[in-house]
Order: structure tokens, then sequence, then C-alpha cells
């Protein structure tokens, strides 16, 4: 199925139905007062995480949602039924933006999490409500109110630990398909991959981690070149990005640093907080190089990398074609992202500890002076 992450919906709440202005009219009791009813509530709309679903392909041919309006009041105290809700299943990691406003509407990074994206109108009071000592036959009554609506633009941003990021024809996909279940198209022509693939790496029984391959990026991405662009946002989510350099190009003229510089200052003109993110050099089709010269290529590709960027960080030399060197590689990222797991556990058990004891100081009584 083509990976769809982006579409453009128009999320309509119900209205409120109108409140009834009746009167009581039975056999032998001629005056019986008011009666009207309330209107019904609209319906609302909500969006809901689904891990069932991988794309947003549903909403890229149905653009408009709208709720079923609430029934209006009737005599003999009958209310309106309220109008149905409309539950919106989208993929985990979904991102709901105002189409307006351009705010955030909603982040849905967790099976079974539930937003509600536009309101329904609350229906109008039935003459019911008006009576009194001094109004025994009120006529008033209001309308039901206007639903919510508005136009909402869905992101699918993938949830993956590791990203893999590259120039097209870096071997990405190749790594992907040698560590992960991932079978993503595999050829010898740049732009292969045409939209982002995700693998689970297991590296034990109880241990396991999911990378992505997006297509791969060109100079002049951030001014949308190429097809990587489109899917940068998919690496935002991720703990570690690989940086894969083809040490080895079938053109003898094309220099890998030059390539890789190019590509990290992409990064940085699209996304600061990207190109700020945990980066590893890996060094790749190291099997097309006599192996007596790979120490010595692979310490100029890296000492010229670090001394044009200031880059610092791990470095790894794989196959991604023959596997070489490729499981140490998931093993080091594994051991990395459980020690950023346990550092980001200890942070969250740290800040509600601090806040459990400042609420204690807030809690403890205030003795008067003297006493």
């Amino acid at each position: 199925m083509k990976f769809i992450d982006e579409a453009l919906v128009e999320v309509i709440a119900g209205n409120g139905g109108n409140g009834a202005a009746s009167f009581r009219r039975e056999k032998f009791i001629p005056k019986g007062g008011p009666d009207g009813g309330d209107g019904g509530r609209g319906g609302h709309i909500y969006a809901i995480a689904d891990r069932n679903i991988n794309t947003l392909i549903d909403y890229r041919y149905t653009r408009m949602f709208r709720a079923k309006h609430g029934e209006n009041g009737r005599g003999a105290d009958c209310f309106g039924a309220g109008g149905d809700d409309i539950v919106l299943r989208m993929p985990v990691g979904t991102l709901v933006l105002d189409e307006d406003t351009g705010l955030i509407v909603a982040d849905l990074t967790e099976h079974g999490q539930e937003v509600l994206l536009v309101q329904g109108g609350e229906g109008g009071m039935g003459n019911l409500h008006f009576k009194s000592s001094v109004n025994r036959a009120p006529k008033q009554h209001t309308p039901g109110r206007e639903g919510e609506r508005r136009r909402v633009r869905l992101e699918l941003k993938v949830l993956a630990d590791v990203g893999l990021l590259g120039m097209p024809n870096a071997g990405k996909s190749t790594l992907i398909a040698a560590v992960s279940n991932a079978r993503p198209k595999i050829a010898d022509y740049p732009f292969t991959t045409l939209h982002p693939n995700l693998g689970v790496v297991r590296v034990s029984p109880e241990k396991s981690f999911v990378i992505a391959d997006v297509p791969g990026l060109i100079e002049g991405a951030a001014e949308g070149a190429g097809l990587g662009i489109q899917f940068l946002k998919h690496l935002s989510r991720t703990r570690v990005l690989l940086h894969l350099l083809d040490i080895a190009p079938f053109d003898e003229g094309a220099d890998p640093v030059a390539d890789a510089i190019a590509i990290v200052e992409e990064l940085r003109k699209y996304d600061e907080d990207l190109y700020s993110k945990p980066r590893w050099l890996v060094l790749n089709k190291i099997d097309m190089v006599p192996e007596e010269e790979r120490a010595e290529r692979i310490a100029d590709i890296v000492r010229r990398f670090s001394e044009a960027t200031g880059w610092e960080g791990q470095v790894h030399s794989i196959s991604g074609l023959t596997g070489e060197h490729c499981q140490r590689l998931m093993l080091d990222i594994q051991t990395y992202l459980a020690r950023r797991l346990a550092e980001e556990i200890a942070a969250e058990e740290a800040l509600a500890a601090a806040a459990a004891s400042e609420g204690s100081l807030l809690d403890e009584p205030i003795h008067p002076i003297g006493d």
C-alpha cells in the first residue's frame, strides 16, 4: 500500500436542537402549564489513535466528516435526542493541526488516546425552564447552539527509535532489509525508496527497537529538491540518527565527505532540533574497498568530516550487503537506547519527586509566631 502521510479534512460537529414552547393540554386540565422539552445536543467528533492503522489513506478520499444534529424538543416534556458522535481512527503518531491557525490540536502518540476535535452545539431550552410564580405561562424558548467546525491537517510522523539519513543509493534500504523484518524495494538507481519504511530490529528475544528508512536527501532539499524533505518529519521523534555514507561510490569523481556535509547543512536548514539530535556516522559498503585500504580511507573520511562540521560522535563501518559488522552496530544501538530510556525515566521520577516535595511543603500548616 502506498504510504500516505498527510491529509486535509474538514470536521463539522452537529448543531443543538431547538427547545420547544408547548403547553399541557389534557381533558379536564384546561391550564396544565408549560411542558416544552429541551433540544438534544449535537454530535461531537473525536480522533482516536489506533495502532492497527498504518496510513492516512482513508482521509485522502473522504474530506468532510459531519456529525448529526440534535433533535428538537417537543411537548409533553419530551426532550430531543442527542446527535451521534463520530470517532475518526488514525495511526499512532498522527499530528492534528488547525489549518487556519497552525496550532496543534492533538498529538496522538499512544494507542487508544482520544481527543475531541470539534464539540457539538448545546441543545436549546424549552419553556418548561422559564415557568415561575409570576410567569405561569411562559412562551420563551431558546434555539440550539451551532456546532463547531474546523479544517484540520493530519500529518503522520512515524514512531521509530532510529532513523536512517543519507544520500540516495547510500545503502539505507539494504541495511534495513539486512537487520530487520522490513522488505523495501532495492535497486541500483537513485530514489528507489519513495516512501518511509519501518522495520523492527530484534537483538534478543526480549529486546527490540524500530528503525525507519526515509527517501534519500540531496543538496537543496530544504528548498524542495528531491523527495526526502517531505519525510524528514518522520525523523523528529527518533532518539538517534544513523548518517550513512557510501565510501565506494560508482562515480569516481564523487566525494562522500562533500555529500555528507551537504546533507548536514540541509538538516540544519530544515529543523534546528533535528540537526541537534545525536548522529552516528555509519560508513557503508566497506566490502567494495580492499581490506588493506579500509582503515586509511575510513580515517581520512572521518577526519575531513569532523574538521568541516565540528561533529563528534560514534563511527561504525559496515557492509549492508554482506552483513559485516551490522550485528555489532545493532547491539551498540540497543545499549544506547536502553541507557537513554533509563535516563529519561530517572529524570521523570526526579521531577515527580520534586513536585511532590513542593506540594507537601505547601500543605504544611502555618503556625503563628509565639505558638
